[in-house]
């Protein structure tokens, strides 16, 4: 019993350990990007278009560009991801045909971001001459994002207790009213983790939107127009040395901007999922 015990606690201090390391490391990079980019941070920077290849001016053209393409591909996606997840969970049982979506899916979430930049570059911008724009980058990033929306939508959906299915049946409700008012409310708040996950990494992206949405530093007038986001742009700045202290600026921008996502969408989702839950 005492090895055991002692076990018990050499196992728990491993666990918080890893857990305190985790944190320690990800508090200390954005710690670093708030310090070095903070201070760039002002109205100026944050309402001028880039200039002299961004060495002068603010980001909002990029600001812009990052929004469209994000919920562009996200708008995209939702349709396809969540309602494969329901069709995988409710309306087929396990064969051949779930395999292979399951193991496409798996698939496609283990490719680089490289080759699917690739791909949108040789499809959406030569084959059906797209050209340099939101709407190629947004539909190249909607195929990159759909893995994390279906295998994160798919647990969601069977982690919804299967009773909840029993009573709506047997007070006579159909397939979809019982998918529609029983079981996708409970499971939003998983499927809204996948839809949150996908945002931060249309945001976040860069080699799969630089071969598909361009690089261009003018304000995006439509989703025909090719756009430089903010996660291109400060690694443009970076890796080619025009400047550093925008570079750190954009960084923190968008340590931010994910942030403020993560804490308004799980906001919304706690708010809506609340009042189904007490009705």
């Amino acid at each position: 019993m005492k090895q055991a015990h002692f076990r018990e606690k050499i196992a728990r201090v491993v666990i918080w350990a890893a857990a305190l390391l985790v944190m320690a490391v990800l508090g200390a990079v954005v710690v670093y990007i708030l310090y070095k980019g903070l201070p760039m941070l002002s109205w100026e920077f944050l309402t001028q278009i880039p200039r002299d290849m961004g060495r002068a001016g603010g980001i909002s053209s990029t600001i812009v560009g990052t929004l469209l393409l994000t919920l562009v591909a996200v708008a995209i996606a939702i349709p396809f991801g969540i309602g494969t997840a329901f069709y995988l969970a409710e309306y087929t049982r396990e064969n051949i045909v779930t395999r292979i979506i399951r193991f496409s899916a798996e698939s496609l979430a283990g490719i680089p971001s490289i080759v699917y930049g690739l791909f949108g570059f040789i499809f959406f911008v030569i084959m059906l001459k797209l050209r340099w724009n939101i709407l190629s980058g947004a539909l190249t990033m909607a195929f990159m994002i759909l893995p994390t929306m279906i295998r994160t939508a798919e647990e969601a959906i069977r982690a919804v207790p299967q009773s909840y299915r029993e009573v709506s049946f047997s007070l006579g409700g159909t397939k979809w009213q019982t998918i529609a008012r029983a079981v996708f409310p409970s499971a939003l708040r998983g499927i809204a983790n996948g839809v949150i996950l996908s945002v931060g990494r249309c945001i976040a992206e860069t080699a799969a939107v630089m071969l598909t949405a361009g690089s261009a530093l003018r304000m995006p007038a439509s989703l025909l127009s090719p756009t430089r986001t903010m996660a291109v742009h400060f690694y443009m700045l970076a890796t080619e040395g025009i400047s550093m202290p925008n570079a750190y600026g954009t960084a923190a921008l968008l340590v931010i901007l994910i942030f403020l996502i993560n804490v308004v969408a799980n906001m919304l989702v706690n708010r809506f999922v609340g009042k189904k839950e007490s009705r």
